[in-house]
């Protein structure tokens, strides 16, 4: 008879046969099940009922053509996904990434790890992920707004508030929303909000919607952190990225007391010793929308280095990784390491790949993954649909607390489930066991469909 080592080995050689052009998906999936060992040992009714084999498989993928017309007149043509992972505990959710990088496999990868980072947040939300390879930068208004216009002529068939609810990720924000919810309300004839989150406030959109990640994401360190005896009072932090998630952390971490020094964009990173400046970040990424090297220009005591690869060189306590997934390599892992960094907290999805974080974890470092540490989005976006099913808006103030606590109930509840299943302050299995759990249940009492 074979052991269950042996058999989630089986179920991970079949996995990637399949899908093998998918490493990013395969990445997240092995993660997973090798956390699981332990969890169907005690529970070998999963394996009976062929939960892992189960969960591994999208519930359905949507792949369709976007063409649209450029402001010159020209025919363009891009891909479009949606894939539809797990709706055992509620309607799909996660974002639409606009970005060339998209593809099938980026967006399995998104919306398998959607369904333990919603499972986490303790809302009834289901796992899923969507985007195209259209890329909205450097594109103007009008073009953005066709392209967004096509992109939802197909998408709308397959989303409803009951069934399916996306929200913006890279490369979807404000301006991108809105274009999608306008062609939606205009086909189907219904002024349904609750389809999708991330929309203005004045069309049913939540306050602290725009910072919840990165907020999230702080709230769930300054947790960690504090159950360890440490406070980021005095800390200097270096963050990747600067969107919406890295900007947002940093304001957090800034009235957290700690200093942050980084920041970066796909050209480059900047560091800053005296600390980051936000108002110029603002300034020059959501007003100017130009690029961060620019930041030099008004703090020239400041640096600009080309490439990102380096951000990971500078010695601070804390790190925080905000652009990408795999931006942290074994290498960089090590130089922090070395640096003496207490703690790494993931504020975009899987920035770190599978030898960084075992370096992590061997060297005592505290470690936040990202569908812990991150999931303050997402749960941001499930509080928007409670208040366009009530048909009433909370103040940020009660929006910003209910955030709070629910990134403190996933710390407490990744930390308490590592501890009952023997891996210590590993947050990572922690993380992955204590969103299975959930939607295995859900799953077991649902039948085999």
């Amino acid at each position: 008879m074979l052991q269950t080592r042996d058999v989630v080995n089986q179920i991970k050689e079949n996995l990637a046969k399949k899908s093998h052009s998918e490493p990013e998906f395969l990445q997240a999936a092995e993660e997973v099940l090798d956390s699981l060992i332990p969890v169907v040992e005690k529970h070998p009714e999963y394996m009976d009922a062929g939960i892992l084999e189960r969960i591994i498989e999208p519930e359905r993928i949507i792949q369709f053509r976007v063409t649209w017309v450029d402001d010159a007149g020209k025919v363009n043509v891009n891909r479009g996904f949606r894939v539809q992972f797990n709706s055992a505990i509620g309607p799909y959710k996660g974002g639409l990434r606009f970005h060339p990088s998209v593809n099938l496999g980026i967006v399995k990868f998104l919306g398998f790890e959607q369904i333990f980072k919603n499972s986490l947040t303790g809302l009834p939300i289901g796992g899923g992920k969507g985007g195209s390879d259209f890329d909205p930068k450097g594109k103007s208004d009008a073009e953005v707004r066709r392209f967004c216009q096509n992109f939802m002529l197909e998408l709308y068939r397959h989303i409803g508030q009951f069934v399916d609810t996306p929200a913006g990720d890279i490369g979807v924000g404000g301006r991108e929303i809105g274009n999608l919810y306008g062609t939606y309300k205009k086909i189907t004839n219904q002024f349904t909000a609750g389809v999708l989150t991330g929309k203005g406030l004045m069309y049913g959109g939540s306050l602290v919607r725009t910072q919840a990640t990165g907020y999230g994401l702080l709230y769930f360190m300054n947790e960690m952190l504090t159950d360890n005896g440490i406070s980021f009072e005095g800390k200097t932090v270096s963050i990747s990225g600067s969107g919406n998630v890295a900007i947002y952390a940093t304001e957090k971490a800034q009235e957290f007391g700690a200093k942050v020094v980084t920041l970066s964009d796909s050209n480059g990173y900047i560091y800053d010793p005296e600390g980051i400046n936000l108002a110029t970040v603002r300034r020059i990424k959501e007003v100017e929308r130009g690029r961060i090297k620019e930041y030099k220009l008004s703090h020239p005591n400041s640096e600009y280095h080309d490439g990102c690869e380096g951000i990971w060189t500078i010695k601070t306590d804390v790190a925080l990784p905000c652009a990408t997934q795999n931006e942290i390599d074994a290498k960089s892992a090590q130089i922090l390491v070395n640096n003496g960094v207490i703690a790494v907290g993931e504020g975009a999805n899987m920035p770190s790949s599978p030898e960084a974080i075992e370096i992590f974890l061997n060297n005592k470092v505290l470690f936040g993954p990202a569908k812990a540490a991150n999931a303050g989005g997402v749960a941001t976006s499930a509080l928007e649909m409670s208040q366009n099913s009530l048909r009433f808006s909370w103040s940020f103030e009660e929006v910003d607390e209910k955030l709070k606590t629910i990134m403190k109930n996933i710390y407490s509840s990744a930390s308490k489930t590592a501890k009952e299943y023997g891996f210590g302050n590993d947050l990572v299995r922690g993380s992955n066991i204590a969103g299975f759990l959930k939607v295995a249940d859900a799953m077991l009492a649902q039948g085999i469909i």
